[in-house]
């Protein structure tokens, strides 16, 4: 069992090195021995709210507090009064005292802020347009399994300097890993975020880059990552994305000026042709699969630790 430090999990800042090592220990023994943890949530209701689409993310929450003996409420945002213009300040209010945790998924990343302050539960950012912290949970889990360390791994991630670039960065600096970001410009990553990762880099031993040169990043490279090039919410500039993106491509050319061992990560879905190839996407190097199953465990322990 973990010693929590923390009460939020909104950008992966709230964890120390400590933390982070815990949680990414108790996800291993959790995919190791689920059958521990069966009781775990027993009694827990987790309430599952979701103003964006989702995949990965609803399937492997839902599953989650099911495997672990709570109660996930599976809530949309059009169907709650929120849809409606009640204040979210009120919602969580009432939310608070009926479920023990609140996991949502949505735009602002003022939002979720605004929930843990005004609610007396546990927030969980399952994605804003800012952040998206239980994605890497899970994207660390994957490397601390392939690698057996984190500490001193360099991982490359290509494409927009998006929520996905933002929680790579903070967790890579809280793991010691030299994190490169290679964007085209007029896409880079937050100069705020940059910073506060750069500066927690500092304290474990790692280091965060910015790159324009997707090639000059790769170089010795153990992880190579990307995401799409237009997000949720950004379809309308697909077509101009794409054209500023055309050399950002994840190909095997470019895997091939990483580390022989080096993976291939991608939060999916993904879309073949565009960010990356079809051979690396279902190549050998490609962990997507593993990483994506990585989601519920690395989840599973981050409940344990917030509510167990």
């Amino acid at each position: 069992m973990t010693t929590k430090t923390f009460k939020h999990m909104l950008t992966l800042e709230e964890l120390t090195p400590t933390d982070l090592d815990e949680l990414i220990r108790l996800a291993i023994d959790v995919k190791r021995h689920p059958d521990a943890y069966g009781t775990a949530l027993a009694g827990k209701k987790v309430a599952l709210l979701f103003e964006k689409a989702s995949t990965r993310t609803r399937i492997s929450f839902e599953v989650g507090v099911v495997e672990l003996g709570g109660y996930p409420l599976f809530l949309s945002g059009s169907d709650l009064q929120i849809g409606r213009g009640e204040p979210i300040t009120d919602t969580i209010r009432v939310m608070s005292r009926y479920v023990d945790a609140l996991m949502i998924r949505t735009y602002a990343h003022e939002t979720v802020e605004t929930l843990a302050t005004a609610g007396s539960i546990s927030i969980i950012n399952g994605l804003t347009d800012t952040h998206h912290p239980c994605q890497v949970l899970a994207d660390l889990l994957t490397i601390e399994e392939t690698f057996g360390t984190r500490q001193g791994k360099v991982l490359t991630y290509i494409g927009d300097g998006n929520n996905m670039a933002h929680s790579l960065m903070l967790g890579g600096a809280l793991s010691g890993m030299h994190i490169r970001v290679a964007s085209p410009d007029g896409y880079t990553v937050d100069e705020t975020i940059y910073n506060q990762a750069v500066a927690l880099a500092e304290t474990t031993g790692g280091s965060v880059t910015r790159y324009d040169d997707p090639a000059e990043a790769t170089v010795g490279a153990h992880v190579v990552y990307t995401d799409v090039f237009a997000s949720m919410g950004q379809e309308a500039e697909a077509e101009t994305r794409l054209a500023h993106f055309a050399s950002f491509q994840v190909d095997e050319t470019l895997m091939a000026s990483a580390r022989d061992e080096a993976i291939f990560l991608h939060c999916l879905p993904a879309h073949r042709g565009e960010e990356v190839t079809a051979d690396v996407m279902d190549g050998p190097q490609s962990f997507v699969f593993d990483q994506a199953e990585n989601r519920l465990h690395a989840q599973k322990a981050l409940m344990i630790t917030l509510l167990a």
